[in-house]
């Protein structure tokens, strides 16, 4: 369904090591890095046919989040889930809401962590058991 997600940054730098880091742990290798002509740097992690952008703004105004918006990253098991939270956590990102665990509702049971980046951009690591 979607070709990309992009996110803005106030910090190319800072984002590249939180998201090397983090990206890391679901086996994403380091971004390819491009300038465009007004000389906004943008960071494209692609991984499995998807890929994830971090980009400085283009119109030139700060970077911000989107309330309300999250951005859903798939694993493998509830370890690379606990992982994900506890590599964001130590590269810069905020825990948010509930610690990582095991949730029941209505669409079955899922092990989930949330975090924030550091520009506040909320990201979810989600695994569902079969």
């Amino acid at each position: 369904m979607f070709s990309h997600v992009m996110v803005g940054t106030n910090d190319i730098e800072r984002s590249r090591r939180f998201y090397n880091a983090l990206l890391g742990v679901l086996g994403v290798p380091e971004p390819v890095q491009n300038e465009n002509k007004t000389g906004q740097v943008r960071l494209f992690y692609r991984h499995d046919g998807g890929t994830f952008c971090v980009s400085q703004p283009i119109n030139g105004e700060p970077a911000t989040h989107a309330n309300g918006a999250t951005i859903g990253f798939r694993c493998h098991s509830p370890e690379q889930v606990s992982q994900f939270h506890d590599v964001a956590v130590a590269h810069g990102g905020t825990s948010i809401e509930e610690p990582p665990g095991l949730r029941e509702g209505k669409l079955g049971s899922m092990y989930l962590a949330y975090v924030r980046d550091p520009d506040g951009n909320k990201l979810c690591a989600l695994f569902r058991p079969k």
